[in-house]
């Protein structure tokens, strides 16, 4: 329990940092000199730079263990604060969000290492739901707490408490977490090779595109475009906006929670996946169509995005059944390199859709921006169907259909999570 709430702690920072620009920006905008296609890209360096940081993160799980590695890797994060705290400009600003977002990329990989290593593949669901739920606070503490804190102290003072805030979690993860044990890469099995590996797992190629596209389309609108969305089309004025974006952050974290339970009773990661992601494509369809006309029929849609929309730690368990088990962590990783890659490629081609060379009205500008975020998650989750619901048993057990890959294997350790604190005899 120690283990979960401390590693909780990291994500839920995380989660914080992905979506603080959509409430701050309006105000470090201004003070930057910066239009919002610039504030598109910070948020896309953001997410590249979280993605890029999933290739270290995977090799550093599954060989040093997540205790140095997260604890690492926020103390980059926390660096990154601060130097956004101190920016003056574009560039500035452009390298402190990209050392965020490296110094987050394992905050929650670290957790679903845990419990890859401690629990049966059934229970993952469950536990990464809880975890990703949870984390989501950190949106919570990003939408009105945020709005009224910066309104009150400033958006440069939020970011040197943002960074106090992040050593301190690096602090207690070196106390308080232990590694699991080691586990060898099998005979010839290079440390890059497991990547290639994972990466060659045919089972995964359907779930590759929803991957990309399903955290990318409900983040982008969560942590980029929600609040200026609100306020630009619908005329809302900042605490009005931070409500609004609450809406939206209370609905993800219910939502996330709820994918547990849910995947529990349907007893079925990918049709619970698959719903979850056609009511989130229709949703943002809908909302790019007709969310122009009315203030609240737009906050209920973003609630539903929000609600049906993180589908991550369900899409995560569907794959991890695919994973070999000295190979997890690169697995997990590969996934999120996958999650991220595409939030930052879609909050890259996002500052396409705002542009306005032609006089279209912000109406116009965000609902062909939702309306393409929809049917692109709609047809991502298509090919989503053809996905195979878990690995095929061979005689030796299950394989990956068509490559003979051995799956995960449920390892039952003799390790506390928990550091345990060295007695006065010893």
């Amino acid at each position: 329990m120690t283990a979960f709430l401390v590693l909780l702690l990291a994500y839920t920072i995380s989660q914080f940092d992905r979506g603080f620009l959509a409430m701050v920006g309006p105000d470090l905008g201004p003070d930057l000199c910066l239009v919002p296609s610039d504030l598109a890209l910070l948020s896309s360096g953001w997410f590249l730079a979280f993605a890029a940081g999933q290739v270290p993160t995977g090799l550093l799980l599954d060989r040093v263990g997540p205790r140095r590695t997260v604890a690492g890797f926020l103390v980059l994060a926390a660096f990154g604060a601060g130097l956004l705290g101190l920016a003056h400009g574009f560039a500035g600003a452009a390298a402190a969000m990209a050392l965020i977002g490296l110094g987050c990329a394992p905050a929650l990989m670290g957790g679903l290492y845990l419990f890859g290593r401690s629990y049966p593949p059934e229970r993952f669901a469950m536990l990464s739901s809880l975890m990703i739920g949870l984390g989501t606070s950190g949106d919570l503490l990003g939408s009105t707490p945020l709005a009224l804190a910066s309104h009150a102290f400033g958006w440069r003072t939020i970011l040197f408490g943002l960074s106090a805030v992040t050593l301190a979690a690096a602090g207690l993860i070196l106390w308080l977490i232990e590694d699991p044990p080691r586990l060898a890469d099998p005979p010839k099995t290079s440390v890059w090779r497991g990547f290639a590996e994972i990466a060659r797992i045919r089972a995964l190629w359907p779930i590759f595109p929803v991957v990309f596209v399903s955290y990318a389309v409900v983040i982008a609108t969560r942590s980029l475009w929600v609040g200026s969305y609100l306020g630009s089309v619908h005329g809302l004025d900042a605490l009005q906006r931070g409500n609004g974006t609450l809406a939206m952050s209370a609905a993800m974290a219910a939502g996330a929670i709820g994918y547990g339970p849910l995947e529990r009773l349907v007893r079925d990661p990918k049709r619970t996946a698959f719903a979850g992601c056609l009511v989130t494509g229709v949703a943002l369809s809908v909302l790019g169509l007709v969310g122009g006309g009315s203030t609240a029929l737009a906050v209920a849609l973003l609630a539903l995005i929000g609600a049906a929309g993180l589908s991550y730690g369900i899409l995560m368990a569907h794959g991890r059944r695919f994973f070999p088990a000295h190979l997890l962590g690169r697995g997990v990783a590969v996934m999120n390199i996958v999650f991220m890659g595409g939030a930052a490629a879609i909050q890259g081609l996002s500052a396409v859709f705002v542009r306005d060379p032609g006089g279209l009205g912000p109406d116009a500008l965000y609902g062909r921006l939702f309306l393409a975020y929809g049917l692109a998650l709609l047809a991502a989750t298509a090919i989503y169907a053809f996905a195979p619901r878990e690995p095929v048993f061979g005689p030796t057990g299950p394989v990956d259909p068509g490559r003979g890959i051995p799956a995960l294997k449920q390892i039952s350790p003799k390790w506390s999570p928990v550091r345990r604190q060295k007695s006065a005899i010893e």
